[in-house]
């Protein structure tokens, strides 16, 4: 199989993207269209007319099968989001006191745990409307913000993760603990960016306060690779986060009784979904009942989707308990839902479609066979640059890995290297990433009314992809024979 031409629907996605007049939408359609055009050219120059056919009737339910289980989360996600708006957010300290225990807390817990329970950028606003209540200014709240994109590996209760475990062959708690132990490194770095961007805002950070964010921070790292290790990564980052954000809460605000009522109150929805989720994954005879129960399995080397042990099924019990109590008309919310998912939906479909055919057609193994014969083993230095390349023009962990996880692990495949850890590595960088995508970026600008400031905040806020990068290749550089 000519791996120059499959090259072509890939590179098609990235040029789009990268020019800045295609979106995600349009990307991953146009890449659909050139994917099913290749591989079927190359099956009929092949085999004939017949086999094209035979390869689109078997890959795409496929295809479709694993994009189901993403869009209803994506559904549902969108829809809690949308049942929450009608509370209160919760209490974050006094609006004239930004101080860096506090800032700490938004940055590495709060925002990071509405990212990881919703995805899809959410925890982004939480953090600039939280940040502009401390009294930060529009650059600083920004950058500040990002963080709570660190933890997207667990974004939207893992999607991206579960994804790229579906397609790299692996266990989504593989995944997931494998993941963790390479964003140990990246998080140490990011702590780094973190204190220099505080101090930049104004904020300084006193050594003791810095030995109190490491210890945190280590906490915090700890208890993600343990709930990786022996629970499902969907509530690995959220479970930590809610933890310690409770606690930090009661030790930094020493709330009285009335403001820790108006917490939990406005919190209610997040504390009710990580308990939940975390009864039906961690006690094991509920994990037991709901897991196969009314589970619908059509291809035995794919995972089953059980409907009750879906975390879409918790958002939208949770959801749907919201709206009850604020009168919110189900109407209303289901409108917004489809006007706020469709795209995403769409994005994902495509996207996961796309990944099937590289891989059901052999145009991935292809690719990896092309880049092992012209540069050898250092092939593998590309599997990083991708994932880069591939969160930062979509913003997704879930489109990035449907899109390259099928290469990355060809590849590995053809140089002898550990799959699982390559799509660690891919998962990872991927994921990190999408903090810098323009998809967050002029979401960012956009909610602060900041439109002309795209620039200006990259010029600041490039630095934020290094760590991701550089553990990236340092791993791979170490799965090298003689690494």
């Amino acid at each position: 199989m000519n791996a120059t031409l499959a090259l072509i629907p890939l590179f098609l996605v990235l040029a789009l993207l990268g020019s800045g007049r295609a979106g995600s939408l349009a990307a991953g359609l146009a890449g659909l269209a050139a994917t099913v055009a290749v591989a079927g050219g190359l099956a009929i120059a092949d085999s004939g007319p017949a086999a094209a056919i035979a390869l689109l009737a078997r890959e795409t339910p496929v295809g479709l099968w694993l994009a189901w289980q993403v869009v209803t989360i994506v559904v549902t996600g969108v829809f809690f989001y949308r049942s929450t708006l009608t509370r209160a957010a919760a209490p974050t300290g006094n609006a004239d006191a930004p101080t860096p225990r506090r800032l700490w807390s938004l940055c590495f817990l709060l925002a990071p745990f509405a990212e990881s329970v919703t995805g899809f950028g959410v925890g982004y606003v939480i953090a600039l409307a939280a940040l502009r209540r401390l009294g930060l200014g529009a650059m600083p709240a920004l950058l500040l913000g990002l963080y709570s994109q660190t933890l997207v590996p667990w974004g939207a209760l893992a999607v991206g993760t579960s994804v790229g475990a579906a397609l790299a062959g692996l266990a989504p708690g593989e995944l997931g603990y494998r993941s963790a132990l390479l964003q140990i490194p990246i998080h140490a770095l990011y702590l780094a960016l973190y204190w220099r961007l505080v101090r930049q805002a104004g904020v300084p950070v006193a050594l003791k306060q810095k030995l109190d964010d490491i210890a945190w921070t280590a906490l915090l790292l700890a208890l993600l690779v343990l709930m990786n290790r022996r629970g499902d990564p969907e509530i690995a980052a959220a479970a930590p986060c809610a933890l310690l954000l409770a606690v930090r809460f009661w030790r930094d605000e020493r709330p009285d009784r009335a403001r820790l009522i108006g917490a939990l109150r406005a919190s209610a929805p997040y504390v009710a979904l990580t308990l939940l989720l975390c009864a039906t994954r961690l006690i094991a005879p509920v994990r037991d009942l709901l897991k196969p129960l009314a589970a619908i399995r059509p291809y035995d080397f794919l995972p089953a989707f059980a409907p009750f042990y879906s975390p879409g099924f918790w958002l939208l019990l949770v959801a749907g308990g919201v709206a009850l109590s604020t009168r919110t008309p189900l109407s209303r919310l289901v409108s917004e839902t489809a006007r706020g998912a469709w795209r995403s939906c769409t994005v994902t479909l495509a996207f996961v479609l796309m990944a099937q055919l590289y891989l059901g057609s052999g145009m991935a193994a292809a690719l990896a066979e092309g880049l092992r014969a012209g540069i050898g083993q250092w092939a593998v230095l590309g599997v990083p640059v991708f994932a880069a390349t591939g969160g930062f023009l979509t913003g997704s962990g879930a489109a990035s890995n449907a899109m390259l996880l099928p290469m990355d692990i060809a590849l590995a495949r053809a140089l002898a290297l550990d799959p699982a850890w390559i799509a660690a590595v891919q998962n990872s960088v991927t994921a990190n990433l999408s903090m810098l995508s323009p998809i967050r970026v002029s979401m960012g600008t956009a909610i602060m009314g900041m439109a002309a400031a795209e620039a200006a905040l990259y010029r600041r806020a490039w630095p934020l992809g290094l760590p991701a990068i550089v553990t990236g290749l340092a791993a791979v550089l170490v799965m090298l024979p003689g690494g």
